[in-house]
């Protein structure tokens, strides 16, 4: 399952209201770091396939949503459960890095 795109109008329904964990990389193209991290992101959606959603944030484009959650520096990945914030994490991470910010918010792993 393809990463899906995270917009201010589809934020409530796929993020807050959602069943699952929920992964969310605030991003822009123009940022390094972010398209380092973008194949990490591609790989954790796959493994995590029906077990947790992963979303994307184009900080350019939604900037409403980058204030709400005070991103100042990008590539900042945040965890919701339960329609909170859970875990985060700004800068590059490896992949076992990101995949442990799901596990630890979800015992379902």
């Amino acid at each position: 399952m393809a990463e899906i795109t995270i917009t201010k109008e589809n934020f409530e329904n796929e993020v807050l209201n959602s069943t699952t964990p929920v992964l969310v990389d605030f991003w822009a193209s123009w940022c390094g770091p972010c398209r380092m991290l973008s194949p990490v992101i591609a790989e954790i959606s796959e493994e995590y396939e029906g077990k947790a959603k992963i979303g994307k944030v184009n900080v350019d484009e939604e900037p409403e949503l980058a204030a709400k959650f005070g991103i100042a520096s990008i590539p900042t990945v945040m965890v919701f459960q339960d329609g909170k914030a859970t875990n985060t994490s700004v800068g590059y991470r490896s992949k076992a890095e990101i995949a442990a910010m799901l596990k630890e918010t979800s015992r379902k792993f």
